[in-house]
């Protein structure tokens, strides 16, 4: 049995190998001819663009890095209408994009082979932008703010741990975000959209050298503004809409031609009127059957019959209000909470190259970043207090009446905490050594970094939870609950890594390469957290991680706990590479990546407070070839991975018996995952390029297992208290089995000196995913996300009767297909006994019109 096991696990490897094979031997001989007698760009063909990119910290063509990488241009980006995070999807192989369930649409996590963010939990899939990682939220999993894809050179996701030169929390990935540097030209361009839903874009950049060769400028600045696609009928809003704007500024300044200074300062800043949660039902069962937990006595939320008056609703309240949401459909909601969310992002960074000699460059990298993120979200998109976060605004004028039997009701606990629930400043210094030697037989990196992420002032939360119907709006017996927390993470750094080619041993061995690279990280993490809810007499309050009652006066300092984390790990790359010709290069590769733990704001039990890093082995083999057949150009690119994933961090809901307190804890688990990614296109004649890509990924638990205080269930069934569920046959959180895309691109010439038209089209799809981190599909209505596929198109005629003018045509969503991003997760016994979704955008269309002047 054991080598079966061990025979199955090396079948991604041995398909690579197989079909780097076949390629070899089918197109080699056609290949070596073309590009040999004609270089790559002659005759009528011009071949497939190639694009720089910066995986190995370094400037390279992206077929020539034996990692999997799929890059972006910037023409690219605002052809497939990609603006943000959740344009990605399914433009990606192995991505998956989506809220993840949080309370804003602005919270887009990426999960790459199966590895993303966790509740709590630091991302698994790192954004940069310039090489320095964005500032990541804790409440929510949001990287950065609005407006870091305006002006880019390019964008390149990295597939598969990268924790050797980009370090900790990499095991999935990272998504490099490559600004537009000043250039030595005067120049610029401008651009405004007009579109449904009250569309109104502008966006522009403009290049100033102002001392040639020594001191360049570029700046940058966007402004976005649109109505939302979901109407909240009782605040008569749109949610779902967009307001910010963002501005950029580089400066890169030569003082002598072997020293390179390059600054960026950005900031953002965005205000829309939140998610527009869409109701999905209530768990009417599970209402009925609460019980108090102090004592284990009933306490129901609800009633079959009518309503007692001051005491228990009838279940026909909730079931009215599923009905009027059911009645009002997906792109329409009834909230009790005027919610909102806004963020504010800067910072500055710094990067300094010195070339010590023509082989030897020393870098260094410093940044600062500050983000604030203040949300509030109706999460059970009802009426009813049932869920309500950071109710902090009055609800709508006029008089609310009960769903179900007319009650009127009175909001009078809406409070406002004061203070943002995530304020954070980050700073980051990174010093590097970048040489060759041996004839550049031998590169090298050798460097330092250290990360330090903590709070920038007061957070605090409040929310409404587990309001009875027949109580909403009462802030005597349901008041908000009050939270204050914050935690500091630290983080240090020493990493090398090195490429050999054999070429330096044997002239017959040029292009056999060697790599290997080792990183060692120190971590500490350090937490407080603060939550309690004041009592009916207003004199007290409970705790909410110990269930004790203290005195209101006190509750703050009574109700603290703390915690402290401290781990180290080594992570490592070895992979060979070697390109059996100009433009057919093979790979294989085995790397370590880690992830941090963390602390937990919510814990209930002391050994809970903190939670253990992740780390993950992968193995993968791939190839990327460009070859001709016929004059024709074509490139494969494709990579089989297998991944052993060990103590994966997995959020759920915790409860302690001993002092009735619920909360939430950050269970392991280990898994297998396998999968193959490809991209390929063509060229099949000047003007029209033909692409795609596919992915597929199978990932497996190995072991889930936890002990339950309350009971539970799982895939051994039911479980008693103090027993164990078993999870292990869960299907895999937020990964899309089969993600694949196809696009065209054709340009063609106007006429003699008017422009080129350009159509594009693509159709993406994504296979349906499983979104619950805790509780199998029978349990959690909803946490399968539907397939859905996507067209988007645009045409264009740039260079308008030989202007500078561009004008288009676009639209996104074209055949308006309905899909969910976001299912809440919280509908089984111990949830919130609730459904909710968010959906993705409708049809989106609408005319730009770009300006290009100077050498732009």
């Amino acid at each position: 049995m054991s080598s079966v096991i061990r025979a199955r696990r090396r079948l991604p490897l041995l398909a690579t190998s197989m079909m780097a094979g076949v390629v070899v031997s089918i197109v080699a001989p056609a290949a070596l001819a073309q590009t040999e007698a004609q270089p790559q760009g002659a005759g009528e063909n011009i071949g497939l663009t190639d694009i720089v990119v910066t995986a190995n910290r370094r400037a390279e063509r992206n077929q020539d890095v034996p990692i999997a990488i799929t890059a972006l241009s910037a023409d690219r980006l605002e052809q497939q209408g990609i603006a943000k995070e959740q344009d990605l999807q399914a433009s990606v192989p192995s991505l998956v994009v989506g809220p993840n369930g949080q309370g804003s649409r602005e919270s887009q996590s990426f999960t790459i082979r199966g590895q993303g963010a966790t509740f709590q939990a630091s991302p698994g899939v790192v954004v940069y932008m310039n090489e320095v990682p964005l500032p990541a939220g804790i409440t929510l999993s949001q990287q950065g703010g609005p407006g870091n894809f305006v002006d880019l050179e390019n964008l390149q996701v990295l597939s598969g741990p990268q924790g050797t030169l980009f370090g900790r929390n990499t095991t999935g990935g990272a998504v490099l975000l490559v600004p537009k540097k000043p250039t030595n030209e005067f120049g610029g361009w401008i651009k405004g959209e007009i579109g449904n839903y009250d569309r109104r874009y502008v966006e522009g950049a403009v290049n100033v050298p102002v001392i040639e060769d020594k001191l360049l400028v570029r700046v940058v600045g966007a402004f976005h503004d649109r109505d939302g696609f979901t109407r909240d009928v009782v605040w008569n809003k749109d949610r779902d809409d967009e307001h910010w704007y963002s501005g950029r500024i580089g400066i890169t300044f030569k003082p002598t031609e072997t020293i390179e200074n390059y600054t960026m300062i950005y900031g953002a800043k965005s205000s829309n009127n939140g998610a527009g949660f869409v109701h999905k039902g209530f768990n009417i069962e599970g209402l009925k059957s609460l019980v108090n937990p102090a004592d284990g006595s009933p306490a129901p939320f609800c009633i079959e019959g009518p309503t007692i008056p001051n005491a228990v609703a009838s279940c026909d309240v909730y079931r009215a209000a599923s009905a009027q949401a059911n009645a009002l459909g997906p792109r329409k909601t009834a909230l009790g909470v005027d919610i909102f969310s806004r963020t504010k992002t800067w910072g500055v960074s710094n990067t300094t190259d010195i070339e010590l000699s023509d082989e030897l460059t020393l870098r260094n990298i410093v940044s600062f970043q500050k983000l604030k993120l203040d949300y509030a979200y109706d999460s059970d998109g009802t009426i009813l207090q049932q869920h309500d976060v950071d109710p902090n605004r009055l609800p709508a004028p006029g008089q609310v009446l009960l769903p179900g039997d007319n009650t009127p009701l009175t909001y009078l606990n809406a409070s406002d905490p004061g203070f943002p629930r995530d304020d954070l400043k980050q700073f980051t210094e990174e010093l590097q050594l970048q040489g060759s030697t041996l004839d550049k037989h031998l590169t090298y990196t050798v460097g330092g970094f250290y990360y330090d992420q903590r709070p920038s002032g007061k957070q605090v939360g409040a929310a409404i939870v587990y309001c009875p119907a027949a109580f909403t709006g009462s802030n005597i017996v349901c008041p908000s609950n009050y939270s204050t927390y914050g935690t500091t993470q630290t983080s240090k750094a020493l990493y090398a890594q090195a490429t050999f080619d054999f070429g330096a041993v044997s002239p017959a061995l040029e292009s056999l390469r060697l790599t290997g690279g080792y990183r060692h990280t120190w971590d500490k993490i350090r937490g407080f957290s603060t939550a309690f809810v004041p009592e009916i007499n207003g004199t007290d309050a409970t705790c909410a991680s110990s269930g004790l009652t203290v005195p209101l006066a006190t509750a703050i300092a009574d109700c603290t706990y703390t915690a402290e984390l401290n781990s180290k790990a080594s992570t490592w790359l070895i992979g060979l590479d070697y390109k059996v010709m100009r433009d057919v290069l093979l790979f294989g590769k085995v790397s370590r990546g880690y992830k941090a733990g963390g602390f937990n704001q919510q814990a209930v039990f002391t050994n809970t407070r903190t939670f253990q890093p992740e780390k993950v082995t992968s193995y993968e083999a791939g190839f990327k070839a460009d070859f001709r057949i016929a004059d024709v150009p074509f490139r494969l690119n494709t990579s089989a991975y297998l991944l052993d994933y060990k103590d994966i961090q997995r959020a759920g809901a915790d409860y302690n018996p001993a002092s009735a307190a619920g909360g939430a804890v950050v269970r392991n688990a280990d898994a297998r995952i396998k999968g193959v990614e490809v991209e390929a296109s063509m060229q099949p004649f000047k003007g029209l390029e033909i692409g795609g890509n596919f992915s597929h990924t199978d990932a497996k638990y190995k072991t889930y297992e936890f002990t339950t205080s309350t009971g539970g269930f799982g895939c051994n069934g039911g479980v008693a208290p103090g027993g164990t569920v078993d999870l292990s046959c869960l299907p895999f959180q937020y990964v899309s089995p089969y993600i694949w895309s196809i696009h065209a691109n054709a340009t063609i010439p106007v006429g003699d000196d008017m422009g080129d038209l350009n159509f594009f089209v693509n159709y993406s799809h994504s296979s349906r995913q499983y979104t619950d981190p805790g509780n199998v599909p029978a349990q959690q209505p909803g946490a399968y996300l539907e397939a859905f596929g996507l067209l988007n198109m645009s045409l264009d005629w740039n260079g308008v009767a030989g202007s500078g003018f561009d004008v288009g045509l676009f639209v996104t969503n074209a055949t308006n297909k309905l899909y969910r991003i976001s299912n809440s997760n919280v509908y089984q016994q111990g949830g919130l006994l609730y459904q909710t979704s968010l959906y993705g955008e409708p049809r989106m269309y609408g005319l730009r019109l770009k300006y290009r002047f100077g050498g732009e």
